[in-house]
């Protein structure tokens, strides 16, 4: 799988994990360049409390684009640190 947001690929990996819909991407599979730390927090309530990145190409950046639950509760430990996306970012086969 691939993640694509303005013709760059954000990250890439053949062991995605679906949840809910979303392809969560290994830490080593993102193209690090293409994220910055963002200071946003979510919580879900069997994930946990979400982390998020600004993805920036270009110098064009789209706010809290990815996600990954540092410290997964025991449900989602499968995603623990794998970065999902939205807010425009495609995911799309090899």
């Amino acid at each position: 799988m691939k993640a694509i947001w303005n013709e760059a690929v954000l990250a890439e990996s053949n062991e995605t994990v679906v949840v809910e819909g979303n392809h969560y991407f290994p830490a080593d599979a993102i193209k690090s360049d293409h994220f910055k730390p963002s200071e946003t927090h979510t919580v879900c309530g069997w994930k946990g409390t979400a982390s998020y990145y600004d993805v920036v190409v270009d110098g064009e950046v789209n706010k809290d684009a990815a996600w990954y639950y540092p410290e997964a509760k025991p449900d989602a430990k499968n995603i623990e640190g794998h970065v999902a996306f939205w807010k425009g970012v495609k995911i799309v086969e090899n």
